[in-house]
């Protein structure tokens, strides 16, 4: 069973350290972990659209308008990372993401994100070697302070993300690029 610890353990054991028994134990390695495992999990969470970690939601609008600019504001979910996608029936709206709220001109909007998945066991295996190569490159410099062994953790982290992206990308149909007049420009 997939868990933080267990990918901290595999990012320690990468640069030869010892396991650690929790995020929160009271050991130098404990607290680097603890220190930097969420931030860096929400980085490469949110910087692919991971099949994992996608949802759909139907936001309604709230009861205050913004200011200006947009004729209604949305509540994001508590675990949105990354807008993918707006839809009303189907179509691309315009919007805009302030702070935890989205604003469009639309009482309704169909949102695509990218969600803040915890539970390490909804990770892809490559996914789970992709965070560990990540955190073992920061692990290296908090407790060795050795850029030479950070650097070559943070290769293998380029190296895993390239194949993770690409098994990635290879589930479900591939999406129609719609011909627009800035694709055809180049013609």
């Amino acid at each position: 069973m997939a868990s933080a610890v267990q990918i901290c353990n595999v990012a320690l054991s990468k640069i030869g350290e010892s396991p650690i028994l929790s995020l929160t134990e009271d050991s130098r390695s404990g607290r680097v972990c603890n220190l930097v495992y969420v931030d860096l999990r929400q980085a490469i969470l949110g910087a692919h659209p991971w099949n994992f970690a996608i949802k759909r939601v139907e936001l309604s609008a709230l009861t205050t308008a913004p200011a200006f600019g947009f004729s209604y504001q949305h509540q994001l979910p508590s675990d949105f990372l990354k807008a993918l996608q707006f839809y009303p029936e189907g179509t691309d709206i315009a919007y805009r993401v302030e702070g935890k709220r989205v604003l469009s001109n639309e009482p309704s909007v169909k949102l695509r994100y990218v969600s803040d998945v915890t539970d390490a066991n909804e990770y892809s295996p490559l996914f789970r070697e992709v965070l560990s190569a990540r955190l073992a490159s920061e692990i290296a410099i908090f407790l060795f302070d050795d850029r030479t062994l950070s650097d070559q953790m943070f290769t293998l982290y380029q190296d895993k993300l390239i194949e993770a992206r690409s098994m990635d990308a290879m589930d479900g149909t591939p999406e129609n690029i719609e011909a627009t007049s800035w694709l055809e420009a180049r013609y």
